[in-house]
């Protein structure tokens, strides 16, 4: 061991070193952030940056060194840092800067409480982002594609961007062992179109069954824990599971006058079809989790992201209604903590619509679903799925994205929801009023 310890600066010097993929933004907050990278080998990498009210005066980051062990990869939580700066930063492989195409760029989010209105902030938000890999597709009809759809989302310039899940397939040469769990992650995350998107805006990701598992996984799958140990490798999100559920990828985190609930819909859920035992979907530990979690939120939107639909009461696939008795706990419980101001985000359906529900005490819960990205869409929804809940005219059959905008006076905050096709082209728009959330008083 001795010898091998000597002799690594002198393999990191022999090597030609790169990104393999990012620099990626992770999450942000007012005095520190996070930012993930991964390298084409093993490196020493330090990030150097600098206020850019201040650019003379640099700081650098403690040296990492990434490993094959770690598929090379590494996150810097930098701080503490000074809120609602614009910092610059450089990334240095070997003691040498990386040399990337854009400039790079760090904020830290303002603070605002008690001293100013709340900020108004846009989001990008999307789910099924599938890169083909002929070597291990299936035969036939390529399942992705219109990969310029992350060059639209990044000429948005959103604050930050939402991923909810099936960020990664993985294919059947993949999900039963670690080798191929890291590969199918590197190879997703490498895209050329989506390296500057990474580097843009901070990123938060929840997981859907095929970044998971299989299709349709659930806490049966053996390699959970693999895959659960290659999404923290990956994304840079504020934690991984809650201490009451700390098995799963669960977290949370603020921005402006909303709140962000991060929920795990694969850890503790029951297979579709078992009829025996325990059918939970969320979990009874994480699900309290979030009712507390809610009911202590003082959040003008408190948004839910879930890969599944929960509003949706179409029984085909897998939308939450199939655990209908967990479902109806869920709703009846924010109805009778009176929780006002939930809106769920949830994807997996290779379509987007908004999805609206009026509780029996007249409050008002929405679920806007965003899917897909690169995944071939489900065309036939018009057919196939009829959802009596959906918003006339929200309904998306193709490759899109949304955007979210938080906007309006402290009293009379608005979300407008925009849907854009992957050339960047807006499909449609809708507004949510905050006091329409509220329902009767």
């Amino acid at each position: 061991m001795r010898a091998l310890s000597l002799g690594w600066p002198l393999l990191l010097l022999a090597q030609k070193v790169s990104l393999q993929a990012g620099p990626m933004l992770g999450y942000a907050q007012l005095r520190e952030v996070a930012i993930w990278l991964q390298t084409t080998a093993p490196a020493r990498v330090e990030i150097e940056y600098a206020d850019t009210a201040s650019p003379g005066v640099k700081y650098k980051t403690l040296p990492q060194h990434t490993e094959a062990e770690k598929a090379y990869t590494a996150v810097f939580r930098i701080g503490p840092l000074t809120p609602g700066r614009v910092y610059g930063y450089t990334v240095y492989l070997n003691g040498k800067p990386a040399q990337l195409p854009y400039s790079t760029y760090f904020r830290t989010l303002p603070q605002w409480r008690w001293r100013t209105a709340p900020p108004d902030f846009r989001f990008v938000m999307g789910s099924c982002a599938y890169i083909n890999d002929s070597s291990y597709d299936r035969p036939g009809q390529p399942y992705g594609g219109e990969y310029e759809i992350f060059r639209a989302i990044t000429a948005q310039k959103p604050d930050f961007m939402l991923w909810l899940g099936d960020n990664v397939y993985l294919r059947e040469a993949d999900w039963n062992s670690r080798s191929g769990i890291l590969y199918r992650y590197t190879h997703t995350r490498s895209l050329p179109e989506l390296q500057p998107l990474l580097a843009l805006c901070p990123h938060y990701a929840i997981w859907d069954d095929h970044d998971f598992g299989p299709n349709d996984a659930d806490r049966g799958f053996w390699a959970r824990n693999v895959t659960r140990e290659a999404f923290t490798l990956f994304w840079a999100n504020p934690s991984y599971g809650v201490a009451s559920a700390p098995e799963g990828i669960t977290t949370f985190f603020e921005w402006g006058d909303a709140d962000f609930f991060l929920l795990d819909n694969r850890t503790y859920r029951a297979p579709n079809k078992r009829t025996t035992g325990d059918r939970s979907f969320l979990g009874t530990a994480q699900l309290e989790w979030l009712i507390d979690a809610l009911k202590s939120s003082r959040a003008t939107f408190k948004f839910v992201a879930c890969g599944s639909q929960i509003l949706n009461p179409s029984p085909g696939f897998e939308n939450f209604i199939n655990y209908a008795a967990e479902r109806e706990t869920l709703l009846k419980r924010i109805e009778q903590e009176n929780i006002w101001g939930v809106i769920f985000l949830t994807g997996d359906r290779h379509f987007s619509e908004i999805s609206v529900l009026t509780l029996p005490n007249g409050q008002k819960v929405y679920d806007i679903t965003s899917s897909p990205l690169t995944a071939s869409p489900f065309r036939e929804a018009p057919q196939r799925d009829a959802n009596p809940l959906r918003v006339e005219g929200t309904l998306t059959p193709e490759r899109n994205f949304l955007l979210l905008s938080v906007s309006g006076p402290e009293k009379d905050r608005q979300l407008t929801v925009s849907a854009f096709n992957s050339r960047g082209e807006k499909l449609w728009e809708r507004t949510i009023s905050a006091r329409e959330l509220r329902g009767k008083k």
